[in-house]
């Protein structure tokens, strides 16, 4: 009883057995050790593409949402323009988008014209690893905002900064 652990799990591999369905049929037989011909039993194994989402899912979240690890991410970043029509908001969003992509990651922008609380909200739901937030503010001196999902911690950084060193964007 002292080795016995109790631990919650999810299944994402599943065995199907097929036992002597499709051997019979292909005549795949075998000889036993008493010289009886008999059909091979078979099976297949293997791993449910939609299980391992929300597998991910179930080890990578917190009361916000999904925190997606950056190698299964659908994109690795969200961009929230804080204030669409905004000359400086705007711009910056349009270069950190184009580069990002130039350098192989994937965006995802939001522009709407909602609240700021729903989009961070909306952005952590989602969960992209990293969030680069481009307010007026900020973009008057230069400057994003960027959130790593994960930790929840936030940089203020400048753009330049960030598409050159500070984040690898592919």
């Amino acid at each position: 009883p002292d080795r016995l652990k109790s631990a919650r799990g999810i299944e994402v591999g599943h065995i199907f057995y097929f036992g002597d369905k499709y051997s019979k049929p292909m005549k795949a037989h075998i000889t036993t050790k008493d010289g009886v011909e008999q059909p091979v039993m078979m099976g297949s194994h293997g791993i449910g593409v939609s299980r391992l989402v929300g597998a991910i899912i179930e080890a990578h979240h917190d009361e916000q949402g999904i925190i997606w690890p950056p190698a299964v991410a659908p994109f690795l970043i969200g961009l929230i323009n804080l204030k669409p029509g905004d000359p400086a908001c705007e711009n910056m969003c349009q270069t950190l988008y184009r580069t990002a992509h130039q350098e192989g990651a994937d965006v995802l922008c939001d522009d709407t014209d909602d609240r700021a609380g729903e989009k961070f909200a909306r952005m952590d739901l989602i969960g992209l690893p990293v969030q680069v937030i481009v307010g007026p503010k900020h973009a008057a001196e230069g400057n994003v905002e960027v959130k790593n999902r994960m930790t929840g911690e936030r940089v203020v950084t400048s753009l330049e900064s960030l598409l050159s060193h500070a984040m690898p964007l592919g």
